[in-house]
């Protein structure tokens, strides 16, 4: 979602400055964006960074020079535990907090300083924290404390800056490549099936929600759903539903 929206500012004649742990992937994802876009070289930036690291976040902030960005975009998912809350890895669920709450803590708490004045903060949360699925404790509770966030720095930091949320329903990224090919097409199918859209989102949908949040100047304290309608569909066919069983 991150290089999707990169994707919409650099179409939009901005620059782009993409951070991650994985040197390899910010390579790919660089090179996917110019060939997106047509840009040149100096259109995007990579850094490779551990934003659940409090002392690295603070340290690569310290570096950026001030007014250079006008708008910070975080979004990361990492591996959400999936299952009933009494059979949990308790670590597991800590970890799933630390890389998607504790990442956007860290990047408002010291990169938000450094952006220009009138510019915006973009979180990305997750529609399973106001319409859970079963089996999602760990995501849900990590995504309303996002919600939670986005909310209380809309306060704090405005008028200078904006803070909004853009909250996506289920959505065929890189995030599901971990899964079984076979379990992953169930489990997007049958949440396709029962959405108004019916069909499951793309990495485009949701960069082009994050750009408009991040330059709409009369927005903030938002979290925006975009999930093909999950708000009010019908809930999965629990027969089919690869996630309420182990097939």
């Amino acid at each position: 979602m991150g290089k999707a929206a990169a994707v919409q500012f650099v179409k939009a004649g901005g620059k782009a400055l993409r951070v991650s742990r994985d040197t390899e992937k910010l390579q790919r994802a660089k090179e996917e964006i110019l060939h997106a876009t047509g840009a040149d070289a100096s259109a995007v930036e990579t850094a490779a960074i551990d934003a659940a690291d409090e002392a690295a976040v603070e340290a690569f902030a310290a570096g950026i020079a001030p007014n250079k960005y006008d708008a910070l975009v975080v979004s990361a998912a990492g591996k959400a535990p999936n299952g009933p809350v009494a059979e949990l890895d308790v670590a597991d669920a800590r970890g799933m907090m630390e890389s998607k709450f504790w990442t956007a803590w860290h990047c408002a708490k010291y990169i938000a300083p450094r952006l220009a004045d009138g510019g915006s903060i973009t979180f990305v949360a997750g529609v399973l924290n106001r319409r859970p699925g079963k089996n999602c404790a760990p995501l849900a509770a990590t995504n309303g404390a996002l919600e939670g966030l986005t909310r209380s720095l809309a306060l704090d930091l405005g008028p200078r800056l904006r803070v909004n949320c853009m909250s996506p329903g289920f959505t065929d990224t890189e995030r599901f490549d971990h899964m079984d090919t076979e379990k992953k097409e169930k489990m997007l199918s049958n949440t396709a099936a029962s959405l108004p859209l019916q069909r499951v989102g793309e990495p485009s949908d949701m960069g082009s929600a994050i750009h408009y949040l991040a330059s709409a100047p009369f927005v903030t304290g938002v979290v925006l759903d975009v999930d093909g309608g999950h708000g009010v569909r019908q809930y999965a066919d629990a027969a089919t539903d690869p996630m309420r069983h182990g097939s």
